[in-house]
């Protein structure tokens, strides 16, 4: 977020920009807080970068220009971005950090100490990068996943005066600058261009992909900053700016390629706003825009631990919770502003300026260091939190050791009979196939639990969000489900005939959709797909993936017995993360679906299910006696999780379903 340090008193104060800044952040909180009318309020964001490159250049080049070009000091300049960003940032890390040791997991606290440290050593952006997407659902778990903005910042602070002082130094000239960046801004676009396309994530967090929208502000205060324009002519170069910024909140939303060309609309609209310059205008000098400029960077800091805060509580779809939140937002904002924004005891101006810089280097040094030994070391103190609610959020991890390995299966390969190769549990001797998605995945080992014998292995062939059904495609236009399944197919001719074939997959998804209760999660979980991706659900599509269950597990048969399984039940949220954060707060949490909900969802698997066993004689297997029971499917079994997350079984909820697969091997019998 761009929360650049105003001009000096010297220089006028721009009442517009201080407005400017309140439309920025109350764009961002809005959005991130789920308010109707601002799917695009991310780009306030952007609206504070090109704020930010317009004060900084300003700043820096007043002092270059200077007689003498004495005035600027970098220890000065770096020292004044300290002063303004540091200790309210510092407030909000310990405040996380002493809260979370209260009612955080073990997991979640040592990641929060990971990201405190990234923030405090602005390097965080870097940090999400390796993580997740911005936009993903795991989001809302990241406390401090706002502070990307503010590395990206540091980040421009620390290079722009030196790029600037270069140009100075090879030739004292404004036109020799605003060249400069201008060649930039160009790069930087285009670069933006082309990673928002191919590499998004990278393109949404670093700055060589942002770097053009802080350039456009400098350009602006190097083309037009004192530009003497017809009060009518300003008026409307302002309306422009404004609609633009308003057309890009209400119309661009996550499915956008971001930040690329798209985010030219909501930068140009800024600049023009730059431009016009109107300090008393309705857009930006009311009281209410004024108070909210001057807090922005508060409220910014403080807004985004309250909606995870929602999120964790499950109150973010509460009218009354996002009303409170809301207001919570702006009463800390305000205190952040009054007791540590303005507060004197920050300054350190009883020390010099190299002094005091060096002493907020150590403060955050200090405290990056704390996260650092809360994500190695203080996350594991034994009774930090209460033991059942440690135990529900470790079934989190209850799966087995291989299972990131084997979920992406190579397939890329041609194997023979002596070669035939991919996952195997259990002994030297090949007594079953398991085949299918990530619910495949999850569930060999229930599988590996019910061989007959210990000398006896399962072998594993699966591929995440590929259902096994030939000639289907990813969202990525390519068909690598279908050619998955092809291999497997021809692959399997080598083996063994009386090797029974599992087929497991959360065939649903691919024919109606996601069903999770996040709304992000559900927007961003892109099933598979024949000819077109936005046909889930539709006849068309139903048809071809009911004939595609029918003649691909009649394919498998012709070589061996097959057996489908049932869809498992899907719980729409996260079992252990929800049913743990319950008993952090004393409350039991029955996470369960509905026996009528269930069959709504899974009717049409089930019918072409049974078309696929009167078609060629497949079997199935039901894992609902095992799972449910006859009002509902439950996310638990003995007060702990039986899933991983929320349609995934961990181990514990594998087992159950031994005796299930231990039909298969009696029918062998």
């Amino acid at each position: 977020m761009s929360l650049g340090m105003l001009p000096k008193k010297q220089q006028a104060f721009r009442q517009d920009i201080n407005g400017l800044r309140a439309w920025a952040v109350l764009t961002v909180v809005l959005y991130h807080f789920s308010v109707s009318g601002f799917r695009g309020g991310f780009i306030g964001v952007d609206v504070f970068f090109v704020i930010s490159g317009f004060l900084m250049t300003g700043i820096i080049y007043r002092a270059l220009s200077a007689p003498g070009g004495s005035q600027f000091s970098f220890i000065n300049f770096y020292l004044a971005r300290a002063r303004r960003i540091i200790p309210a940032l510092l407030a909000v890390c310990i405040a996380l950090l002493v809260a979370g040791w209260f009612y955080l997991p073990a997991v979640d606290y040592g990641v929060l100490g990971k990201h405190v440290a990234s923030a405090l050593g602005f390097y965080s952006n870097f940090q999400f990068l390796s993580e997740a997407r911005y936009f993903d659902a795991e989001s809302y778990d990241k406390w401090l996943l706002h502070t990307w903005s503010l590395s990206v910042e540091w980040q421009f602070y620390i290079l722009l005066p030196i790029f600037m002082a270069v140009l100075w130094k090879l030739r004292p000239s404004k036109a020799l600058m605003t060249f400069g960046l201008a060649t930039l801004f160009v790069m930087s676009l285009c670069i933006s261009v082309i990673f928002s396309i191919s590499y998004p994530s990278a393109a949404f967090y670093l700055l060589p992909t942002r770097g053009w929208e802080m350039a456009a502000g400098g350009l602006v205060y190097l083309m037009a900053e004192k530009c003497d324009l017809p009060q009518r002519m300003r008026q409307c170069i302002e309306l422009i700016g404004f609609s633009l910024i308003v057309v890009s909140v209400a119309m661009l939303d996550v499915t956008d390629v971001w930040p690329g060309s798209l985010a030219l609309i909501p930068v140009l609209g800024t600049m023009m706003v730059l431009i016009a310059s109107r300090e008393r205008s309705i857009f930006t000098s009311t009281a209410i825009a004024q108070w909210l400029g001057s807090r922005s960077y508060s409220i910014y800091l403080w807004h985004w631990p309250i909606v995870v805060a929602l999120v964790y509580t499950e109150y973010q779809s509460s009218a009354v919770a996002i009303g409170l939140g809301l207001l919570g937002t702006f009463v800390l904002g305000s205190l952040s502003y009054s007791m540590i924004e303005k507060s004197k005891l920050f300054l350190f101006s009883r020390f010099s300026s190299l002094v005091a810089l060096i002493v907020f280097v150590i403060l955050s040094a200090v405290f990056a260091g704390v996260g650092l030994f809360v994500s190695f070391v203080g996350a594991n103190v034994e009774g930090r939190i209460p033991p059942r609610a440690n135990a529900a959020f470790e079934q989190a991890n209850n799966v087995d050791a291989r299972h990131e390995l084997c979920k992406h299966f190579d397939h890329s390969k041609i194997y023979d009979a002596a070669s035939i190769t991919g996952c195997t549990f259990g002994g030297e001797h090949l007594a079953a196939i398991t085949i299918g998605d990530s619910h495949a995945g999850a569930l060999v080992k229930a599988v590996e639990f019910a061989l007959p014998s210990k000398n006896d292995h399962v072998l594993q062939w699966t591929l995440d969000a590929c259902p096994t059904v030939l000639s289907s495609k990813t969202t990525d236009g390519l068909d690598e489900c279908g050619k998955f399944v092809a291999w497997a197919l021809e692959q399997q001719r080598v083996l063994p005939k009386n090797v029974p074939l599992i087929i497991v997959n959360r065939t649903s998804l691919y024919a109606f959709g996601p069903n999770e209760s996040d709304d992000v999660l559900k927007r961003l979980l892109a099933p598979m797909y024949f000819e077109s991706p936005d046909s889930h659900g539709l006849p068309e599509h139903l048809e071809k993936m009911r004939a595609g269950i029918i003649n691909t597990a009649c394919a498998f048969k012709a070589d061996r017995e097959v057996y489908l399984v049932r869809p498992i039940p899907e719980q729409r949220i996260n079992v252990p993360k929800f049913t743990g954060r319950a008993l952090l707060f004393g409350v039991e949490r029955d996470i369960s679906v509905s026996m009528e909900e269930y069959k709504k969802r899974n009717a049409f698997v089930w019918e072409a299910q049974d078309a696929a066993v009167a078609a060629c004689g497949v079997k199935v297997l039901d894992p609902l006696p095992y799972l449910c029971d006859e009002r509902a499917c439950h996310g638990s079994n003995g007060g702990l999780p039986i899933y991983y997350d929320d349609d995934h079984l961990n181990l514990r909820g594998a087992a159950l379903l031994a005796p299930m697969f231990s039909t298969v091997f009696k029918n062998k019998e």
